[in-house]
């Protein structure tokens, strides 16, 4: 079933060609509107006419995603993929609602993500309980399950075809179990979903991006994200492409920051192992403080409160995250 979402609807909905940033070789990303602008991404590779989406938001980003492909003069049967990073609901809540409109395309997920896109009950159940039930249809609209027959999975080393252009992928845990790094073999790219952290344009200096861990609930393991973080800066990439948000160069500067600051998270975490209920209180405001100084070395000119503003969300899921890091070493 899907629901109205009127906290995150547009007062004028932006025409789809608005929605897109073209970044050559065929890649694009599409603002999905998922909490607010310039947020959240679903990224599109074109091949001779044929389509892969990467990551596909909530249910309700479903109408831009094909108003989008529209505006590149192709069709939903155009899709050959979607292909998933992993499966929370930000990245994958609208694969099966999509799906239902692209005749000839196929999910990828990593294995351990299969059962939660052909019955997704239990990770709904989920949902419902963090959120409420009336919170998470109005955030994510539902989730709609997906035949076993439209998917395939994808483990470490597995590979892809679109019209002939190679796209493969690579385990990378840290952020969750079930995460998946997905390279574009001809530009070295990758699409890093979580795990490779988020960088909103708002933090962009002339000292370029700015990039954090994502540390949210429920799986955050800190050497298995620092050793996913640098693989990929081995693999001496252009660019990789986040859902949250969109193309970040100068690849090796952003993975020994994100490594260091890994280790930072975790030592904030640990020194408040023994505080009891004040944990993820304590943890929050020493991350808060990590990440304003941050911000400000890197020549951000945004008032506390609104870099406070731009960062609440994540703040709160990464404490909350470090918190069942920390339950996970009992």
């Amino acid at each position: 079933m899907t629901f109205p979402n009127p906290f995150h609807q547009h007062a004028q909905a932006p025409q789809p060609t608005s929605l897109l940033r073209d970044f050559g070789q065929g890649i694009y990303a599409m603002d999905s509107g998922y909490y607010r602008d310039e947020f959240d991404a679903v990224h599109l590779i074109v091949e001779q006419g044929r389509i892969a989406i990467v990551d596909t938001s909530t249910q309700y980003a479903v109408p831009r995603i094909l108003e989008s492909i529209r505006a590149l003069g192709l069709g939903p049967e155009h899709v050959d993929w979607i292909l998933l990073s992993h499966v929370h609901l930000d990245h994958a809540g609208g694969a099966g609602s999509l799906l239902r409109h692209c005749p000839n395309a196929t999910v990828t997920v990593h294995p351990r993500g299969l059962r939660h896109l052909t019955d997704p009950s239990k990770l709904w159940a989920a949902v419902c309980e963090v959120y409420g039930p009336e919170m998470a249809a109005r955030e994510y609209g539902g989730l709609d399950p997906i035949a076993a027959e439209r998917i395939i999975e994808t483990p470490e080393g597995a590979q892809v075809s679109l019209a002939g252009r190679a796209i493969e992928f690579w385990d990378a845990p840290g952020h969750a179990r079930h995460h998946v790094f997905i390279r574009d073999v001809r530009t070295n790219s990758f699409f890093t979903g979580d795990t490779f952290g988020i960088s909103y344009r708002d933090f962009d200096t002339a000292q370029g991006a700015y990039v954090f861990v994502t540390s949210s609930p429920s799986q955050f393991d800190p050497k298995e994200f620092k050793a996913s973080v640098l693989r990929v800066a081995a693999a001496k990439p252009p660019a990789v492409y986040l859902t949250h948000y969109a193309e970040v160069r100068d690849v090796d500067r952003h993975a020994q920051h994100l490594a260091h600051q890994i280790d930072a998270f975790a030592d904030i975490a640990l020194r408040h192992r023994d505080a009891g209920p004040a944990r993820a209180a304590r943890i929050r405001e020493d991350l808060t403080a990590l990440m304003l100084g941050e911000l400000r070395a890197h020549g951000v000119t945004l008032s506390d409160a609104q870099c406070l503003e731009v960062l609440d969300l994540d703040l709160k899921l990464n404490s909350d995250g470090l918190v069942c890091w920390l339950d996970s070493l009992k």
